[in-house]
């Protein structure tokens, strides 16, 4: 054994782990007690998960209260594994976009187009491919779930870390630059960190991204095939069927205790443990905090007994491959005219893949509609940009004051936190009772009065990524400000809008694209026996999912994506351009 051993080096854990004396502290055993705890429910949950569908039909979703707790745990881990999934994506997806102008060509639209795909229109492709990878067997449909919540939460990750990696202020660069930095370690010491306070709060603002969508991933209804796995969100699925309110408010008062337990327990410590990489060159003048945080830093056994834990990660950090020359500080760089030349090639070959890949889908739906069906999707889908645009308008003059003004003060942002957490998560769904029965009892009408469901949920990515636009405002720019005297208008023209405008940018980017997602549940509405539609592409979308009618769902996503690649090309990537070239920290 290592403890017996002639090694002086093998025994210092031991004699580290000596040191610290024979009784834990009361932090490690509080720690231990949080880790067991979870443990047990990841083990407990991922055992359910692995069952047969046979006994999912034998015992399903009923609105009894004691099984709520259940259903919570299962609801959480499909989104956790789901955020494990984004956060894998973004880190690699985001990262080529931001390095490889050729890779750029590609990813950005993809993921312009991939945010606007409704989850239904996802579903509707996924759920038989996932269940055939696991015939019989509820991880199929679990597969299928956390798909469809990776989709909601991804693209706003993606899109906030590509913002960043193109907003490293230059003297930063030009350090890694000297230092010849390999890419691997360029990334772990210098890129990673410096986007790490905005992914954070980009990373709640996904996570309540996935509960607002997340009737439509656990409730699953696509032609013929029906599945309904436990969960909060089959729960608030079966209670709005059957109108029961009663059964909704339980349902959302779950939803709020399962977001204030994550908050405590996940969230609000990697905020703490985030703000040490704010771009500052004076001390924060006010940290957030966590309990749980601070009470990790108090333990002295479970650090030590978690050291061989984080070994992996270090020796990561530490590797520095492909190793640079240090002789030079970049590579050698092409002939300018070979370059325009691949370049050249380059877009040839992404434009020729997108011809082909637009002849076959005219393909596919001129051999099952008509061109009249074509130039309907078009008109619905002038109806949905329309909603779009007003809302975005709408929540930007809103919510950029407020989130400015929460960024400032971190003391408020830690108490506002799972409030705001919880308000994003809220499900449209939840509010279709009200908006059916004030809608028919004033005789309103729907095409005016049901958008505002829409940007229920995506209003808050502006919120959040102008809270952590604020929030990355450096100190000593906020003390400069102070000292030179601004105030009002004066003070926003020259620190506050410069400041968070690349990150406005990314939420009103990601918040447009989910609009268009949200489009779906917003624009076809049911009660009951009663249903409301708007005029739109996503009623078009939900109506021909429900049916089954693959050609039109298809059509409706092609229009949608169309609108949102032209939307975005013409407004928001000029504004990420400007941001990049007039609003970097120098």
């Amino acid at each position: 054994m290592v403890f017996l051993s002639g090694d002086p080096k093998a025994a210092r854990p031991l004699a580290r782990f000596l040191r610290v004396g024979t009784v834990p502290s009361w932090a490690d055993l509080i720690a231990f007690l949080l880790l067991a705890a979870a443990a047990i429910l990841i083990v407990r949950g991922t055992e359910d998960m692995s069952q047969s569908l046979a006994v999912l039909h034998a015992t399903p979703v009923t609105l009894d209260p004691a099984r709520l707790p259940e259903y919570a745990l299962r609801t959480t881990l499909r989104m956790f594994l789901a955020l494990g999934a984004s956060l894998v994506f973004t880190f690699t997806v985001a990262t080529l976009a931001a390095k490889s102008r050729k890779a750029e060509l590609i990813i950005v639209p993809a993921l312009d187009i991939l945010q606007s795909v409704p989850v239904l229109g996802f579903l509707t492709f996924t759920v038989t491919f996932f269940m055939g990878l696991f015939p019989g067997r509820q991880l199929g449909v679990e597969c299928a779930a956390i798909f469809a919540i990776f989709t909601s939460q991804a693209w706003n990750m993606a899109f906030s870390f590509y913002q960043s990696l193109r907003s490293i202020p230059s003297d930063l660069n030009e350090v890694s630059r000297q230092f010849a930095f390999s890419p691997w370690r360029r990334f772990v010491r210098l890129e990673l960190p410096f986007a790490t306070p905005g992914l954070v709060w980009n990373v709640m603002m996904s996570m309540s991204g996935g509960w607002f969508f997340v009737v439509a991933s656990e409730a699953i209804t696509v032609g013929n095939t029906t599945v309904t796995l436990p969960g909060i969100g089959s729960w608030l699925s079966l209670a709005i069927t059957r109108q029961d309110i009663k059964a909704v408010a339980i349902g959302v008062g779950a939803m709020a205790v399962v977001i204030l337990l994550y908050d405590q327990l996940v969230f609000r410590p990697i905020v703490a443990w985030a703000d040490k990489f704010r771009f500052e060159q004076t001390a924060s003048g006010e940290q957030p905090g966590s309990w749980l945080y601070d009470l990790v830093r108090r333990t002295r056994w479970l650090r030590i007994l978690v050291a061989p834990l984080t070994w992996p990660a270090k020796a990561m950090a530490a590797v520095d491959w492909p190793s640079i020359p240090r002789t030079r500080f970049q590579p050698q760089a092409l002939p300018a005219g070979t370059g325009r030349v691949l370049d050249g090639l380059w877009i040839a070959l992404v434009v020729g893949l997108g011809l082909s890949g637009a002849w076959v889908l005219w393909e596919f739906l001129s051999a099952h509609l008509a061109f009249a069906d074509l130039l309907t999707a078009f008109g619905l889908g002038l109806a949905t940009l329309v909603r779009v645009v007003v809302l975005i308008a709408l929540a930007t003059v809103v919510w950029v004051p407020v989130g400015m003004w929460i960024g400032l003060r971190p003391a408020w942002a830690e108490r506002l936190q799972p409030l705001a957490q919880f308000l994003a998560a809220f499900p449209a769904n939840v509010m279709f009772p009200f908006a059916v029965a004030a809608i028919v009892a004033f005789h309103l009408n729907p095409n005016i009065w049901l958008s505002p469901l829409m940007v229920l949920g995506t209003q808050w990515y502006i919120l959040f990524n102008v809270i952590a636009g604020a929030s990355a405002i450096p100190g000593d720019l906020k003390e400069a400000a102070g000292i030179f005297g601004m105030r009002g208008w004066q003070w926003w023209r020259q620190v506050g809008i410069p400041g968070i405008f690349p990150y406005y940018v990314t939420g009103a980017l990601t918040a447009s694209g989910g609009s268009w997602n949200a489009s779906i549940v917003a624009e076809a509405v049911t009660w009951g026996d009663k249903h409301l539609e708007a005029a739109g592409l996503g009623a078009f979308i939900a109506k021909a999912t429900a049916a089954g009618d693959y050609a039109r769902v298809t059509l409706g996503v092609a229009v949608m994506s169309i609108f949102v690649i032209a939307f975005n090309r013409a407004l928001w990537r000029p504004m990420y351009r400007f941001a990049e070239r007039r609003l970097r920290l120098a």
